[in-house]
């Protein structure tokens, strides 16, 4: 089922919400070579504390720490540690919050000092994907529109949608439903209605849509070995258009 937001729960995701895209101004001068992923939790955890919000993500279903930091040919789910970024790198930041008893979630890839044309690419059609998709979540519209639009940019690009996870709804609990595929057939799925709130995030690859699982039994890595990006904001469906509620 999925559930309806009023409007006074979607301004309270949105006030959530916009403590992500702070935090994404507030870490993007720190990813420089040298620094570890670790750090760059640790700096995100406190920032979020000190915004009257708990990491979303610390603790769920185990998992342990407040970033989901994904470098390379990780897709996701990448666990912070002692490794140092590299010049070349691309770095995905997952992160969400609790606030006031509802979730936001959120996630940006970053280049590492100068990186190749080639990542580049993936980074700006990731991102274009995202945002044509976000286009699409007006109401009447249906919820595979959103997949198809974003499926469309990225395979024009002779890039690959990760199938094995997908965007969601969002609330009062990080995961809601519907599932949103970034792949799917324009026109079908349930018809979109004002206060649905979604978080949309393409996974874009390289090389292959399939990816692996690695022995920490989170990480997700492209089959291939080659490059991941990760883009994702949560939204608000309103009568006046998709609101984006992880923006400033």
């Amino acid at each position: 089922m999925i559930i309806l937001k009023t409007p006074q729960e979607i301004a309270i995701m949105r006030e959530g919400n916009r403590i992500l895209a702070l935090l994404f101004e507030h870490l993007g001068p720190m990813i420089k070579p040298g620094i570890t992923t670790a750090e760059l939790d640790k700096e995100a955890e406190i920032f979020i504390l000190s915004h009257n919000a708990v990491p979303a993500f610390k603790g769920y279903r185990g998992y342990p720490a407040t970033l989901c930091t994904s470098i390379n040919e990780e897709v996701i789910h990448g666990i912070p540690g002692p490794r140092k970024l590299m010049t070349g790198d691309i770095i995905s930041i997952d992160v969400g919050t609790l606030r006031d008893g509802f979730y936001s979630d959120s996630s940006k890839t970053y280049p590492v000092g100068d990186v190749s044309r080639k990542a580049l690419r993936l980074m700006e059609v990731t991102e274009k994907a995202l945002y044509e998709g976000i286009k699409q979540a007006v109401v009447g519209n249906r919820l595979y529109d959103i997949s198809g639009a974003i499926q469309k940019v990225v395979e024009s690009a002779g890039f690959y949608v990760v199938r094995e996870f997908v965007g969601h709804g969002i609330g009062r609990s990080l995961h809601e439903d519907p599932q949103i595929p970034n792949f799917g057939k324009k026109g079908t799925g349930p018809f979109l209605q004002d206060g649905m709130t979604f978080a949309i995030e393409p996974m874009v690859n390289e090389g292959t849509w399939k990816v692996n699982i690695l022995k920490d039994g989170w990480t997700a890595v492209t089959a291939d070995g080659s490059l991941s990006a990760h883009f994702e904001h949560s939204i608000a469906i309103t009568a006046n258009g998709p609101l984006i509620l992880s923006s400033l």
